[in-house]
């Protein structure tokens, strides 16, 4: 790597996906509060129950969550319903390493 070179902004995105739907195991209601080092620039906790804190809260976590957090925040059966949504509003580069391990949330 070079001096003006950056560094891959989605290394490591792949180790950042659970291996099994069962491994998500994020609430279907109430409030989850994210820690700092997740949420230092904006709302910290969100309403699952609601749309709109749940698209926001999910979006932090595909993002930026490592696996602990993805595995313990993210609801899977709110995944699947959140998709097509999800995956409009998200990289490519993060949505495809999704879809390849997870190919229902592609269909």
């Amino acid at each position: 790597m070079g001096a003006m070179d950056l560094p891959d902004r989605f290394a490591g995105v792949d180790a950042r996906i659970p291996d099994s739907w069962k491994s998500l195991q994020g609430p279907a209601e109430g409030t989850v509060h994210l820690p700092n080092r997740l949420a230092w620039s904006g709302p910290a906790s969100f309403d699952v129950a609601d749309p709109g804190d749940r698209f926001t809260l999910y979006s932090v976590l595909l993002d930026c969550g490592q696996l602990d957090d993805v595995c313990a925040y993210i609801n899977p059966s709110l995944l699947r319903t959140d998709w097509p949504r999800l995956r409009r509003a998200t990289t490519s580069q993060i949505t495809r390493r999704w879809e390849r391990k997870f190919p229902a949330l592609a269909a």
